[in-house]
């Protein structure tokens, strides 16, 4: 008897499972429900659904570039520029995210000036945020491909015209594949060694040194990007745009 009730519950329990991972939504559905909110203005319901989509572990660009529409939507400065911010990091270089941050930008208090750059930094940073480390992976490898099928190809042909033209096209593949393997190298290297947030505070105060008991440097407000440059216990060491450091309590701003 005590048997036959085990294996009832068992299949109960079994039963139960089987109904609630059938009501249970996907990642796909709430991104799909959150759209449907945002175009009918439920702008809250679109967040809500949005996150349920992070928490599930689904990442991508336009889920952030969506989630941070609707947090614009609702005037969350610091919320919509980080999640800018991450739909950038996921596709570098995307004029519509770029735009939208820009917008997004103006809702801060803070009007920070960069350091003025050499156009060589500048020409630099543009080309190495053309692709994300992915991207400058797969590029290398199509391109060294490209130069190894160019290179066959000029081995077996006869034409003079054809054999300079496939050596041409296998030399500056090899070229361009080398260059796409070192600014993989280059990405990598950015990422490891430069680490950013957003302030989330509305008002935080960055002190000289790692305690309250230091004087203030300086007041950020919500939405100003940071560098981090150190960590001690509850305390980062961060840099501005400008250049101006000081350390800031952790809670007061979300890593990117």
């Amino acid at each position: 008897m005590k048997t036959v009730n085990k294996i009832i519950s068992i299949s109960l329990l079994m039963l139960c499972m089987g109904i609630s991972s059938g009501f249970a939504q996907s990642p796909e559905q709430f991104f799909k429900e959150g759209n449907d909110a945002y175009a009918k203005q439920d702008f809250q319901g679109a967040v809500d659904n949005y996150k349920q989509v992070l928490d599930a572990g689904m990442q991508s660009p336009e889920v952030y570039f969506n989630l941070a529409n609707a947090y614009y939507k609702l005037n969350r400065v610091a919320p919509s520029i980080y999640n800018y911010e991450k739909a950038l990091e996921l596709k570098p270089g995307d004029k519509e995210i770029k735009n939208n941050l820009a917008f997004a930008e103006n809702m801060k208090v803070d009007a920070i000036s960069p350091l003025p750059q050499s156009v060589f930094k500048r020409w630099y940073a543009a080309v190495l945020n053309l692709f994300d480390l992915d991207g400058w992976a797969i590029l290398t490898v199509v391109l060294i491909l490209l130069s190894m099928l160019a290179f066959i190809l000029y081995y077996f042909t006869y034409s003079t015209t054809r054999k300079r033209l496939l050596f041409t096209t296998s030399f500056v593949a090899l070229g361009l594949g080398l260059f796409g393997l070192l600014m993989a190298f280059r990405y990598q290297a950015k990422m490891n060694n430069e680490q950013y947030a957003v302030v989330f505070a509305k008002e935080a105060q960055v002190k000289s040194g790692p305690n309250l008991a230091s004087d203030e440097a300086f007041v950020l407000h919500e939405g100003t990007k940071v560098g981090i440059l150190e960590v001690n216990g509850d305390w980062k060491l961060i840099k501005l745009a400008d250049g101006s450091e000081g350390w800031i309590p952790s809670t007061d701003i979300k890593e990117l």
